[in-house]
């Protein structure tokens, strides 16, 4: 039996121009836009009506899991606590990053992890989640046990995107030892002593397995059609390296020739949201603000903030020279569907999923005030 709802009295952002007009949603698609007035539906107040966000790359789910150092928290409550935060947040799509390759920074093992995504999948099966979940996997190619990380997920479809990172001291995003050692010593709690013996044998680890893991983990992924993404590239050489291994996606470039060399490149610029609403990095390096003015930003992460996305569209708009809602927007919604290859969500068109955001937009922090999934009210 057919649904049908309408939404009405919308300022509808679309590809290239906001809207006032209704939506028609026909079994969980759009099945038309239309401007100017309407008698029936669901009155929108004259609120914003955009396309679902689409979140490549959060870190969040597992500060649900260990909220706590020592406290580890039951992984189904985690992964509906994690759900219905980016859900609320305006996100129906989400790529679940989880982290392969340990060092004293991580928590998880393999194991872990694949009992985390497996808890995902039995959520999705039994309908328990407003947003669509996918996975991306964070690859540390520095640590020795990343490529036995990945046999976890070796067989894994619900993997859409893998980013290849080497967080060693000297290495892209810590080129400065000084921003290394503020973000490692202090999180870590190392005296000076046990510091240098950590920094020494992650330098060392980076040396021996790194470009070994990278191309291992590179030539995996593009014989099952997963995306890659860099991480922190800093120099053009990097950027080279990532052409040369067919990576799509730049994520979080380190400096402003950086970006410029990988979107001469064809590869699409992810940022921090946080990044953006800050007016800068917290590592001290290029900022998102300084890349959008350039043109040289495409898509946006809410990296560890869910809310950051949907705030910090609304923030590009109001607030920078140059860049229109309809173009901000697409850097949550259109470019990261796009770049991940799920072409049928991201844009409010007749055809597509009816993933759709109401928003009110009155003062300097928007309010989600609906979330539609496929046409379901999930939020």
């Amino acid at each position: 039996m057919s649904s049908e709802t309408i939404l009405r009295n919308a300022r509808i952002v679309l590809a290239d121009e906001v809207l006032e007009g209704a939506i028609v949603i026909r079994d969980g698609r759009i099945a038309d836009v239309a401007a100017g007035p309407s008698g029936i539906g669901e009155d929108m107040e004259g609120d914003y009506v955009i396309p679902g966000l689409v979140e490549l790359h959060t870190d969040h789910l597992e500060s649900h899991i260990q909220p706590r150092p020592k406290v580890r928290w039951n992984l189904d409550a985690a992964i509906l606590a994690h759900d219905a935060q980016v859900a609320t947040a305006g996100i129906t799509t989400v790529l679940d990053a989880l982290r392969l390759g340990r060092d004293e920074d991580t928590f998880f093992t393999g194991e872990d992890l694949r009992a985390l995504a497996d808890g995902i999948e039995t959520a999705v099966d039994k309908g328990r989640l407003r947003a669509d979940h996918y996975l991306h996997l964070r690859c540390e190619v520095s640590a020795p046990n990343c490529q036995e990380d990945y046999t976890f997920f070796a067989e894994d479809d619900r993997v859409k995107l893998a980013s290849l990172m080497d967080h060693a001291p000297g290495q892209r995003q810590f080129v400065n030892f000084e921003t290394y050692a503020t973000y490692y010593q202090s999180k870590l709690k190392l005296s000076d002593e046990a510091f240098r013996a950590f920094t020494e044998k992650r330098i060392e680890q980076s040396q021996r397995y790194a470009s070994v893991n990278r191309d291992a983990i590179a030539a995996a992924c593009k014989a099952r059609g997963i995306v890659l993404a860099s991480h922190d590239d800093a120099t053009l050489e990097h950027v080279e390296e990532s052409v040369a291994r067919d990576i799509r996606i730049a994520e979080f470039p380190t400096t402003l020739d950086a970006a410029r060399a990988s979107g001469a490149a064809g590869l699409a610029v992810l940022m921090g949201a946080p990044n953006v609403i800050r007016g800068g990095s917290h590592s001290g390096n290029v900022s998102a603000g300084e890349l959008a003015r350039e043109g040289l930003l495409d898509i946006l992460s809410s990296d560890y903030i869910p809310f950051s996305l949907i705030q910090a569209a609304f923030f590009m708009a109001d607030r920078m020279d140059g860049i229109s809602l309809p173009q901000s927007v697409a850097m949550v919604t259109r470019k990261p569907a796009e770049a991940v290859g799920l072409d049928d969500r991201g844009c409010i068109a007749p055809g597509l999923r009816a993933d759709l955001v109401r928003v009110r937009a009155e003062d300097a922090v928007p309010v989600v005030r609906t979330v539609w999934r496929e046409g379901r009210r999930v939020a």
